[in-house]
């Protein structure tokens, strides 16, 4: 039986790892991590992660071939493949400070494996990381090898959270890349290339040198948050006009070389990838000698801070250019729907904004915990632009003016304004003539999704800003100044 162990039991190594389970009953997958509460949580009915479908793949592998443990270089020694899924945060100081991606977890990992392994391994690469990660860890794994072979793998995974399992047991592409001018690195390949060959069909598994499949993940995420930053520039342009963005998006996206995807106007991009990867490659440029190309890629990322900024100002402004005292309603706070990760979320820059005005926050989310909540939006977050400052709301400040809460209605209750920050569906079916009758008039809505029925709202009696919508009268008179 091929033994699989997968280092980290985040949002990517947990479903990934159960899907594998699910498909390929003859191979052994235990998933590991030094977090006891985590894998705690992995053992019971309540998992860590929300995914939709995962419980259910979960449950039906769990105990059979599908184990998590804290025995970490336990089962590491036993495994042929070892995924390796940690976290490669940006780095907060230092060289590269703001853009570099931290290899502390990696290189740790890396000496783990090359400590406790008795016999060869194929070690894959499951983590977003920059381009020639494989070679440093190669060269950890090599030069600590005791005699034992290693052979490594770039698998990077392509999933959106949301639909991660869907996307795992139907995904667009896999890519693996390894050393393909060398027979340990070929069947290297073709061994993974055969444990995703039980459910995915042959012509879907791409494989490519190391470089290649690494610089592929960079890439694809850098476009598809390009896409986002570009329509969100649009919808700035749409407000000042008069036009509407989701009619400019369509019929952009009409276009069959364009597509429809990722031409959604929102208050922004978050999660754990866009703003990281695209921050990575801009590193790899400027250390390559491309500035131009590094510059270009750093816009994307400017007109994602353009738009947080742009929607507080703009909810501000046509508050009577204050908010201080005020009760802002905030209906949804993770990064998007159908998960309860808030990393990188617009959520916290905007809540964060309303703060500094000394607005009172009311804060509902059907997924993300309260602790969760109060923990991101007085984490101090540092400021990619400007290396060595960070933004900070103190502890205190977030404890009196934030309260958290379990429903829309009880947050909305007595409301000053509305702000739908993620696009959960239960937000566009909401009774909002009874929250409009609970709320103090003037009644705002700021619908940072593009959720609600604009009209609908105006009948009723709201002010309302939807992103890249025609203007309300009463918004046209306090414009927005970012």
């Amino acid at each position: 039986m091929v033994k699989i162990c997968c280092i980290g039991g985040g949002y990517v190594g947990g479903p990934t790892m159960a899907v594998i389970a699910l498909k390929c009953p003859s191979v052994e997958v235990v998933v590991v991590d030094i977090s006891v509460p985590r894998i705690t949580a992995w053992n019971s009915n309540k998992l860590p992660i929300y995914e939709p479908g995962l419980d259910e793949v979960v449950k039906k592998c769990r105990g059979k071939n599908l184990f998590f443990s804290n025995e970490v270089e336990k089962n590491v020694a036993v495994a042929d493949i070892v995924f390796v899924s940690v976290n490669t945060p940006t780095k907060t100081s230092g060289l590269g400070a703001g853009k570099a991606a931290d290899l502390t977890y990696w290189e740790s990992a890396a000496r783990m494996i090359a400590d406790v392994s008795k016999s060869s391994k194929i070690v894959v690469e499951k983590s977003t990381v920059p381009v020639k990660t494989a070679e440093a860890i190669e060269k950890i794994l090599t030069h600590n090898s005791k005699g034992i072979e290693f052979q490594i793998l770039s698998n990077p995974e392509f999933l959106a959270e949301g639909t991660a399992v869907t996307d795992l047991l139907n995904p667009d592409r896999v890519l693996i890349g390894g050393r393909q001018e060398t027979p340990g690195g070929l069947k290297a390949i073709q061994t993974l290339k055969d444990i995703y060959a039980h459910w995915v069909p042959q012509e879907r598994i791409l494989c490519t040198n190391l470089w290649s499949s690494e610089l592929s993940k960079l890439a694809a995420n850098a476009f598809l948050a390009q896409r986002i930053s570009s329509v969100n520039s649009i919808s700035a342009l749409c407000e000042a006009t008069g036009a509407n963005v989701t009619q400019v998006s369509y019929a952009v996206g009409k276009d069959s070389r364009i597509g429809p995807k990722f031409l959604n106007a929102s208050v922004g991009f978050g999660g754990s990838c866009f703003q990281k990867d695209i921050l990575n490659l801009v590193y790899i440029c400027e250390c390559n000698g491309l500035p131009e190309v590094a510059n270009y890629w750093k816009q994307v990322i400017k007109i994602n801070d353009y738009q947080k900024s742009r929607f507080v100002n703009r909810l501000v402004s046509s508050m009577f250019n204050t908010v201080s005292g005020k009760k802002i309603a905030i209906l949804g706070f993770s990064f998007k729907k159908d998960t309860g990760d808030t990393r990188e979320t617009p959520a916290i820059d905007v809540c964060r904004g309303l703060l500094l005005d000394k607005a009172h926050l009311i804060i509902y989310d059907p997924q993300v915990p309260e602790a969760q909540i109060m923990k991101d939006l007085s984490t101090p977050k540092f400021d990619w632009d400007k290396p060595g400052s960070t933004i900070h709301i103190t502890e205190d400040v977030v404890n009196q003016s934030v309260k958290v809460v379990h429903g829309a209605y009880e947050a909305t209750k007595d409301a000053h304004a509305i702000c739908i920050l993620t696009e959960w569906d239960e937000f566009k079916s909401l009774d909002y003539q009874k929250i409009y009758d609970n709320m103090p008039k003037p009644a705002y809505m700021f619908d940072g999704r593009n959720v609600v029925d604009v009209e609908k709202l105006r009948k009723i009696g709201f002010i309302v800003y939807s992103i890249g919508k025609p203007l309300d009268p009463w918004l046209k008179d306090m414009p927005a100044i970012a």
